[in-house]
């Protein structure tokens, strides 16, 4: 669907974010997993850089966006923000591999994020590859999401408590998007509203999605949203 106004603004704020900066808070602590390269704080501002401006296509219809991804021509991306955990940050407590540390889904976001994997297959959308946080709430809206083994991602950890780690994070996500460009098909990466915001120039709510690909000029491309389920 086409960006509100208020949309369009944080868009272009990204946009600028790696030239001139953006104000706002800084963005969760990251734990990489060094055995791949496969890992959602919530509201958080916009970190305070990142690796390189973004393209912007002309914002899609949501029906166009599905569309496009039913036919998946080429490489689309769709970065899902974790479905609905109440709260903000992790508590002080927080560790990596134990759950009960961490902010979870509530029964809405579990219902969340089935809906959300439930319009993906109703649709077709040829998914070949999922991949999500190391945080316990983007694991489990993954694998709620049953689009395929659910893949560990590192650089998609939240960075909200140390945003030091932001701009490596997002150059290495940037990375890896580009070096994909030419296998047609989809992703889907579940992370949290940093890492979004970061790689996007706009944050988004709970389950809801940012679309990009590889443009002509092989610069990263935001397609458009689609709104949470």
């Amino acid at each position: 669907m086409a960006f509100s106004k208020g949309k369009q603004a944080g868009l272009v704020c990204g946009v600028l974010l790696s030239l001139v900066g953006c104000a706002g808070p800084p963005p969760q602590s990251s734990s990489s997993n060094p055995a791949s390269q496969s890992p959602s704080a919530t509201t958080a501002q916009p970190p305070s850089a990142a690796p390189e401006a973004i393209a912007t296509a002309e914002s899609a219809t949501e029906s166009d966006l599905w569309s496009r991804l039913q036919q998946a021509d080429t490489h689309y991306y769709v970065l899902m923000r974790h479905a609905i955990a109440p709260g903000t940050g992790d508590p002080p407590n927080f560790r990596l591999g134990d759950c009960s540390t961490q902010r979870n889904l509530s029964e809405a976001g579990k219902a969340q994020a089935r809906r959300t994997g439930q319009a993906f297959r109703d649709k077709r959308v040829p998914v070949r590859q999922v991949l999500s946080s190391e945080w316990c709430r983007c694991l489990e809206t993954a694998e709620l999401l049953n689009l395929g083994t659910v893949e560990r991602f590192s650089p998609l950890n939240s960075f909200f408590s140390d945003a030091a780690k932001g701009p490596q994070q997002t150059e290495q996500l940037r990375k890896f998007m580009l070096d994909q460009r030419e296998a047609q098909g989809i992703t889907v990466m579940v992370t949290h509203f940093v890492n979004i915001s970061a790689i996007a120039g706009s944050g988004v709510g709970s389950g809801e999605m940012v679309v990009m690909q590889i443009n002509d000029q092989n610069q990263l491309e935001v397609v458009g949203r689609l709104e949470e389920l």
